[in-house]
């Protein structure tokens, strides 16, 4: 159970709307697609015909980043709206904080039921976890602790259950079967779809595969799996359709970071792993019949931390009480036609700190194997963080977008503890060649308002990773 002092913070979230009225909540995000992994952002290959009739119909961002370079930190910015930093999810496999509090737990005060499918990567499997799907405010979970392949080991509620068939494929059915039962009741619902594709090793069933086949066979897998995944996606709206709940779903599609080595990034700098834009800029749209009529594109800066506050605004959910401070921005102006730009900068950091591995079905069988001998162990503690960091030397890598501007802060390899920076207009040069620095005074201000913007975020993030949010 989260601690009694997080229930308190939710006294203050106000039923504003009728139940009834509410928009339901889907929202699926890809694991490794990269900015170029896509029909529409004019892959010469790749077929993903239903991505690319959602970027006809609903409102696709040109400019939407993942808050992190790789998956844990991403997932954990959609769950809370905060940098990842914020609260110690520094790289893959690390986890939520259990004080933190997540959207699943707020939408589900507000009337919500909640369901988490596929996979979960920021916490335990064991139902007794601190940061399980359960204990993270989750009704009910179908979830994997990392990236999954075909047929799949599942948690269904701390409990290890098989399933059969293409991975995509399975969590959209699971997910679909949990969502007829919510509308059946008439309550509006959370939905988290998180597939586990196209992370290696890509196994494309062979389906998918063939289409490919004039392609090498690394290729055909990887690209099999990513239309196998969009096929699902156009299943999981057919879905809702037939259940007469897609015109008031707000239906949001994402990637958790930029392209893989095997993927695309469209033309743009680097890949996973790096802050430039070909790590965190990703595909994204949004579908919502009732609200988003017909096609636009936006150019407006977005991020996966925004997911949160948006949510909460479209639910007429207020704020908890004491709600730790959010990097994320409701984007429900951009839904609703009328903002153009975003007021507020963004920024990223890559924390100096070693990725955990987490083998998905090794790790399920161990728990399943208990389970059969009827000797579960209990979980390990997660999510505690038991140190304070400094608050000046700031290390890593860090981006601040502001507008059409991005500043980068690189730590110095040859002298440690100095940084450099660089500059980039992303409208001129998506692709960050040009740097701007340098002896160029018609920008010397800019400069010096985004440095002291972004030191000032990054104590912040400091002070929210030393507790400063809870005290």
């Amino acid at each position: 159970m989260k601690h009694n002092f997080i229930l308190v913070l939710f006294a203050a979230v106000a039923m504003v709307k009728p139940l009834a009225e509410r928009p339901n909540f889907i929202l699926c995000m890809a694991d490794d697609q990269g900015w170029g992994d896509t029909g529409y952002n004019g892959h010469p290959i790749l077929k993903t015909p239903v991505m690319d009739e959602m970027a006809r119909s609903g409102l696709r961002f040109d400019r939407f980043y993942s808050a992190a370079a790789v998956c844990s930190p991403t997932r954990g910015s959609v769950m809370t709206g905060r940098n990842p930093n914020r609260f110690g999810c520094f790289a893959w496999g690390y986890t939520l904080r259990p004080q933190e509090i997540t959207i699943a737990e707020t939408l589900k005060k507000a009337g919500y039921t909640t369901g988490h499918f596929g996979k979960w990567h920021i916490g335990s499997m064991r139902a007794d976890g601190a940061a399980s799907p359960g204990n993270s405010g989750f009704d009910d979970w179908f979830s994997s602790p990392n990236f999954y392949e075909n047929s799949p080991l599942f948690s269904h509620n701390g409990q290890v259950i098989e399933t059969d068939g293409e991975s995509s494929h399975v969590t959209t059915a699971l997910a679909l079967d949990w969502i007829a039962n919510a509308a059946k009741r008439d309550q509006p619902f959370l939905a988290v779809i998180w597939f586990g594709n196209p992370h290696s090793p890509h196994v494309a069933v062979e389906k998918y595969k063939k289409m490919y086949a004039d392609q090498p066979d690394g290729a055909a897998h990887f690209y099999g799996e990513i239309t196998a995944m969009d096929a699902a996606l156009g299943e999981l709206r057919k879905g809702i359709r037939k259940l007469g709940v897609a015109d008031n779903t707000v239906l949001w599609y994402c990637s958790d970071n930029g392209a893989i080595p095997r993927g695309s990034t469209g033309g743009l700098r680097a890949r996973k792993g790096s802050l430039y834009e070909g790590g965190i800029r990703v595909p994204a749209i949004i579908e919502w019949p009732a609200r988003i009529k017909s096609n636009r594109i936006t150019n407006m800066n977005g991020n996966t931390s925004d997911i949160y506050p948006t949510l909460l605004e479209l639910a007429g959910a207020t704020m908890p009480k004491n709600q730790p401070v959010l990097d994320g921005t409701s984007l429900v102006p951009l839904l609703n036609g009328k903002a153009m730009r975003r007021e507020k900068p963004m920024g990223f950091w890559t924390y100096q700190a070693k990725g955990r591995g987490r083998k998905s079905r090794a790790m399920l069988e161990v728990l399943r194997q208990e389970q059969l001998a009827g000797n579960q162990k209990p979980a390990e503690p997660e999510g505690q963080i038991d140190r304070q960091y400094p608050t000046d030397t700031l290390p890593g890598h860090t981006t601040w977008i502001d507008g059409d501007y991005k500043l980068h802060r690189l730590p110095v390899k040859k002298n440690k503890g100095e940084f450099a920076y660089e500059l980039y207009h992303l409208g001129n040069d998506p692709g960050e060649q040009q740097n701007l620095l340098g002896n160029n005074e018609k920008l010397a201000k800019r400069v010096a308002r985004m440095k002291t913007g972004l030191a000032a975020w990054q104590k912040s993030v400091v002070k929210s990773l030393n507790g400063g949010d809870y005290r």
